[in-house]
This record gives structure tokens, C-alpha cells and sequence, in this order.
């Protein structure tokens, strides 16, 4: 860090100056979750500053009643450039003291760039971040050991200390109640889709892990647009204690129920963080991509299931494929049902 971003940054720590402070993050959702530990860690040095955050719409539903935020802020990427330029706009007006960029992208360093923030930080992927006061390194492989919450962490490490903190997410008293009565009984929830097929475990695994399931109900989770997949779950399992409720919960209504399961099974995908956002217990299934990459769970009790051989076209991609390069995908097939159920002993 460079002697002069230094010299600010202690600057805004000893006067206690950072009372407004903007996080933009506009990717996935799981990576909103992950974002949350940002949320956190500046409340715990500077409770009485204003924090808004700005998502991607279809993101908000996570922050929505969030104590912690201030103003939410929403882009359209339907409506990019009008909204891009409304949300510019009401960025300028409130003259942050610091603008936090995590996404790396061009929008997101318009409107970092553009924010008249006094002090902007960011990823050196960003195309715009040669003109934020301060970039940093972003760096996945395969090989890695740095989870996505502590290169958030980074960013801030200077104005708080070198201790991230983990995401979360906060239901409310409604949101429990919705899901208060069926926790009658001993429950697993299966969160069994993802946007990326090669992040997804195959269904017909899926449904042969649930045939062996017993003494529990099952709550399948998901999105309205997982619904049809969830459908030929249940509708292929012998297992009558199997429930469909993709689509019929908001997603922090999935995180409360997830956090008395006695286990989440889930992909690589935004359930695996909603675990991970309430110290859920989570068993997290890795197929061509690798926890490595950092984006692991963080709860106390969670297992990650992967082949337990090397393969040598694995990992194939950060994001994951529409279809196996190789069109064999042996990275999900060749894990079987018994490391889930090892879960449950």
C-alpha cells in the first residue's frame, strides 16, 4: 500500500470520519451473501456510519429488511443505461466518504469512478480501477487458499483490521414464521439446481441419494424456475417424505429454514452461502469446480463432497459449463451417494 492511501486511510480511521459508505456488488447472489461480511466488519468499527449497498435487481430480496443498510440501491441490467444513470445520479447527490467496488466489471467502475466518492477501492480487474485511490489483487486458481470473503476483506482491511468477518444474513420474525411449523419434525433440506449444468449434481443422483434417506423429511429448495426440476424429484424418489417447495419461499424464508436443518445439501451456488450466512450445517457438493477457487462454505459444521481422485480435466472453469467440455463428466458422476449420507450418521 502505498504511503499516501495509508496516511488516508488512518487519517478517516482516527477522526472517525467515514460516516457514509457505499458497497456496490452486482454479480450473483451467492456473491451478495459473501459480500455481507463487508457489512459487518465496518458496523463493528464504525456503527454509526450510514452503509447502503447497491445489486443487481433480482438480487434485493437478501437485504431487503437488512438492519444493518441504510439505502439499498437497485441496477436494472434490463434497463442498464437508464438505470445506470438514475442510480449515478443519487450516488453523487450523497458524496460518500468511501465507495467499496467488488464487482469487475465496466458498470460497476462507471459508477465508482463517477461517484465523488473521497476515497474508492476496488479490484485491479476492474477496468476502470486505474482510476479508484486504491486497487487490489484478485486472484482464483486452483490452487488457492484465500476464500472470496477475505479477498472482500482486503478492500477494507486498512480502515478496520486484517480480520474479515463472516457473512450474514438477517430473516425476519415473518420470515421464521412462515417456516416455524415445518420444523415439527427431524428435517434435511436439498437445494439440488444451479445456473451452470456442470455446477449441478445429475438429478438421477440426486434422486438415488434421496431413496436412501430415512427418519427425516425432505425440503426441496429453489427457485420458482427450479420448480420443474424439483417436480421430477419427487415425482422419480420412492421416498414419500420428500416436499417441493421451490418457488414457494422467499429466499430468506430458505435461510431460516436452513438454519435448524439437521443438514443442507447443496451445489456450488447462492444456498451454499446462505448456509455459510447463518452457520447452517452444510454438505457442499463441488463437480467441476473446486473449493479451492474460494468460495467454500464458512459454518462450523459443513463437509464438502468431491471425486476422491484426480482428474485431469478438473477444475474446468470458474463458472462451470452449460454441458461437460469433455461429455463425460465424471466430476459428478463418479461421486456417489454414500459421502452425503455420511453426513447424516
Amino acid at each position: 500500500m502505498d504511503l499516501l492511501l495509508k496516511t488516508n486511510f488512518t487519517s478517516f480511521k482516527r477522526l472517525e470520519q467515514l460516516h457514509k459508505i457505499l458497497i456496490i456488488q452486482t454479480a450473483f447472489l451467492g456473491d451478495v451473501v459473501l459480500a455481507t461480511g463487508l457489512i459487518e466488519k465496518l458496523h463493528q468499527f464504525y456503527p454509526s456510519a450510514k452503509i447502503d449497498f447497491l445489486v443487481r435487481k433480482g438480487n434485493e430480496a437478501v437485504l431487503t429488511e437488512h438492519p444493518i443498510i441504510h439505502n439499498l440501491l437497485i441496477l436494472d441490467k434490463q434497463k442498464k443505461f437508464q438505470s445506470l444513470i438514475a442510480n449515478l445520479r443519487k450516488i453523487r447527490s450523497v458524496n460518500y466518504d468511501l465507495v467499496i467496488n467488488l464487482q469487475r466489471f465496466l458498470s460497476s467502475g462507471i459508477l465508482a469512478t463517477l461517484s465523488k466518492g473521497k476515497m474508492i477501492v476496488g479490484f485491479e480487474k476492474n477496468p476502470l480501477s486505474l482510476f479508484f485511490t486504491k486497487r487490489f489483487p484478485h486472484e482464483i486458481s486452483e490452487t488457492g487458499t484465500q476464500h472470496e470473503v477475505e479477498r472482500n476483506h482486503s478492500l477494507i482491511a486498512a480502515v478496520t483490521d486484517d480480520q474479515f468477518s463472516k457473512p450474514r444474513l438477517y430473516p425476519s420474525q415473518e420470515h421464521i414464521k412462515k417456516v416455524s411449523s415445518l420444523k415439527d419434525k427431524p428435517y434435511v433440506t436439498v437445494a439440488p439446481a444451479s445456473i451452470w449444468f456442470t455446477k449441478q449434481w445429475p438429478k438421477r443422483k440426486w434422486v438415488n441419494f434421496l431413496n436412501q434417506v430415512e427418519n427425516y423429511v425432505v425440503f426441496l429448495l429453489g427457485a420458482p424456475a427450479d420448480k420443474d426440476l424439483c417436480n421430477d424429484i419427487v415425482r422419480e424418489t420412492n421416498n414419500v417424505e420428500v416436499v417441493n417447495l421451490a418457488g414457494k419461499l422467499k429466499p430468506l424464508e430458505s435461510v431460516s429454514l436452513m438454519q435448524d436443518a439437521k443438514m443442507n445439501f447443496v451445489n456450488d451456488s447462492a444456498p451454499l452461502h446462505f448456509a455459510s450466512s447463518t452457520n447452517a450445517p452444510v454438505t457442499a457438493i463441488f463437480n467441476s469446480t473446486v473449493p479451492q477457487f474460494g468460495f467454500g462454505p464458512l459454518s462450523e459444521n459443513s463437509r464438502v463432497i468431491e471425486v476422491n481422485h484426480t482428474l485431469d480435466c478438473r477444475p474446468c472453469g470458474l463458472h462451470g459449463y452449460q454441458a461437460c467440455p469433455k461429455g463425460h463428466f465424471k466430476c459428478a458422476l463418479e461421486i456417489n451417494a454414500s459421502a452425503l449420507l455420511n453426513s447424516l450418521a
